[in-house]
């Protein structure tokens, strides 16, 4: 997630949450937006995040990790806001027969959550009206 804009840049999906699979959603991040030194990347305290590979990538990408810190829930609340609102909006209640099914609906997803989707840590702006504001 893009720090102050509440963008998601880079997701994966996958049948095993391992560190391939981490890397595969940060290096999409990183292909699509070429972010720079000091952004932080939110993430829980799964071994996915903390694998090796991950830190050794992030670190070479000069970019932040933020881990919540055990029994701090709140340290990851833009990650735990974002999850909460992708399950209330398109997940719940919904079966998938595939994982094409899924995928279709991340993929119609991502662009709605990214784009005109209003959000309370932005003050009730989209991402995309948060960005081209002034600096």
């Amino acid at each position: 997630m893009e720090r102050g804009s509440g963008r998601v840049l880079g997701w994966s999906l996958g049948s095993s949450k391992d560190a391939k699979l981490t890397l595969s959603a940060l290096n999409h991040a990183v292909h699509n937006r070429h972010p720079g030194a000091g952004l932080i990347f939110h993430s829980d305290r799964g071994i996915e995040y903390a694998a090796y590979a991950v830190r050794q990538r992030l670190k070479r990408l000069r970019l932040v990790q933020s881990m919540n810190r055990p029994g701090h829930v709140a340290d990851n609340t833009f990650m735990e806001s974002f999850f909460h609102s992708m399950k209330s909006d398109v997940i719940h209640g919904v079966v998938f027969n595939d994982e094409g099914q899924l995928r279709h609906v991340l993929r119609c997803y991502m662009p709605f959550y990214n784009g005109p989707r209003m959000h309370s840590s932005l003050g009730y702006r989209s991402p995309i009206d948060y960005e081209r504001q002034p600096a």
